[in-house]
């Protein structure tokens, strides 16, 4: 008879705050092959992937579907193609979006998507790091290509639309290590507060005319965009504001149809940045995950970035699964928020 493990899942895609939207179930505990790890959970951090694919819809699962793309853990097995791991190694890693999630006592993730877990930083502060750092780093070094030479950005700079929240956060911190002047949006004290505390330069609010604003702090336009918020609320300010041949990139898919013309005299270049597409899709350069978590776990080392979780519920069962859903889903979080594993 296979062991039994804990987790928390869904059999329908309901509201947080009904009981049964996020449940605590026993599945099957896996076992590790092939490139895959097994990890002994130990915390997990909730992102907007995660209320997404909860969010109401129509269908149900036969089986419990566990979420969750953000975890830190120790290896407790590995598959017999594994080379970079062994038992024993703490982790940190987001997963693939396509396969069961780490809410759960175990979790597999091949070994390709993990790094080792910063030592400066604890379990519950590792987890808050994965997804956000692979995906401002890929949009801001693979997707816009931006160098990492300071003296090259020295008087290049970037906009970030949404800095405070949790992808925000880190690139920022990235931006800001890379020479580049950071301008960040946020339209509270307290956002404000947090993005220049994480190295934005300036920040002007975003619902105010960008232009304006910009021009107050001495800029016609800037080299680069990264939106994290509301890509077609942004659109026209965004198109107005980049800069003759400069780079716009988002995370977040437009619920209305974007008007391409109106960056097309200016030869600028639209990207879209997607963490989980070399997981999803087994991408040759599937690899480069584990070497940018491998990098970022040295910066987080030396002090050079910083986790940036701001709040922690204890116990990862489904009463506290449905309270953080809630929690983002009220659209007010400055960066993020963990889940830890209870110890007995």
């Amino acid at each position: 008879m296979a062991e039994k493990m804990k987790a928390v899942g869904l059999y329908e895609y309901l509201p947080a705050d009904n009981p049964k939207s996020l449940q605590d179930v026993e599945v099957d505990k896996p076992s590790a092959a092939g490139r895959d790890l097994l990890v002994e959970i130990k915390a997990v951090s909730v992102n907007p992937v995660d209320t997404k694919v909860r969010a109401p819809k129509e269908g149900q699962e036969d089986e419990p579907k566990i979420l969750g793309w953000d975890a830190s853990g120790i290896v407790r097995e590995t598959g017999s193609e594994v080379t970079m791991f062994q038992p024993g190694d703490e982790v940190y890693y987001a997963g693939a979006v396509n396969r069961p999630g780490s809410n759960s006592e175990y979790h597999l993730v091949d070994e390709r998507i993990v790094g080792r877990k910063p030592s400066a930083l604890s379990f519950s502060e590792a987890a808050a790091v994965p997804l956000t750092t692979i995906t401002a780093w890929e949009a801001l070094f693979e997707r816009m290509n931006i160098p990492r030479d300071k003296e090259e950005n020295k008087d290049r700079s970037i906009l970030m639309i949404g800095a405070a929240g949790g992808v925000g956060s880190i690139a920022v911190q990235l931006a800001a290590e890379a020479g580049l002047t950071v301008i960040g949006t946020a339209s509270r004290k307290e956002t404000e507060e947090w993005t220049r505390s994480h190295g934005a330069d300036y920040v002007i609010n975003h619902y105010e005319n960008f232009r304006e604003q910009l021009e107050k702090h001495g800029f016609q336009d800037v080299d680069y965009i990264f939106c994290m918020n509301a890509t077609e609320t942004h659109w026209e300010s965004m198109s107005d504001v980049i800069k003759p041949q400069g780079k716009i990139c988002t995370i977040v898919e437009a619920k209305e149809n974007l008007n391409m013309n109106l960056i097309k005299n200016k030869s600028v270049s639209f990207l879209w940045e997607f963490m989980f597409t070399r997981p999803v899709y087994e991408t040759e350069d599937m690899i480069r995950q584990h070497e940018l978590l491998q990098e970022a776990s040295q910066m987080f080392d030396d002090g050079t970035l910083k986790t940036t979780v701001t709040k922690k519920l204890s116990g990862l069962h489904g009463e506290n699964m449905r309270k953080a859903h809630q929690i983002l889903e009220e659209g007010r979080m400055i960066g993020k928020l963990v889940v830890e594993v209870q110890t007995q």
